[in-house]
């Protein structure tokens, strides 16, 4: 639960949701999120650094220039929560169709 925890804790800022769309569609690097959400280097660096800190994200060195690091997704910590979700899902399924089953008895007894 404590890695469930974390993820929501990354994924509570608008801005790092915002990243994790864009990060969803491709890799990219730091001056293209930043560009992309009108902020500074140092602001973005700062939601890359929980994100990565987080295990939401994961950098890579270019092959062009070692300075230069792509950003992309981990796969772990959405796989987590997507089984989080289903669980969730699932047991309110089984409470409405319970209510459903309920409110279908009781027209019965009212006929």
């Amino acid at each position: 639960m404590a890695d469930l925890d974390r993820t929501f804790n990354a994924l509570a800022d608008p801005t790092r949701r915002g990243v994790i769309d864009l990060l969803s569609q491709r890799p990219h690097r730091a001056g293209e999120l930043a560009e992309a959400f009108d902020m500074s280097p140092p602001a973005m660096s700062r939601h890359l650094r929980i994100l990565r800190t987080h295990g939401l994200i994961e950098d890579l060195r270019t092959d062009e220039d070692a300075r230069q690091r792509l950003f992309r997704l981990r796969r772990e910590p959405f796989v987590h929560l997507s089984e989080w979700i289903g669980d969730v899902q699932t047991f309110w399924d089984e409470q409405l169709n319970a209510f459903q089953s309920h409110v279908a008895k009781k027209r019965k007894q009212r006929k």
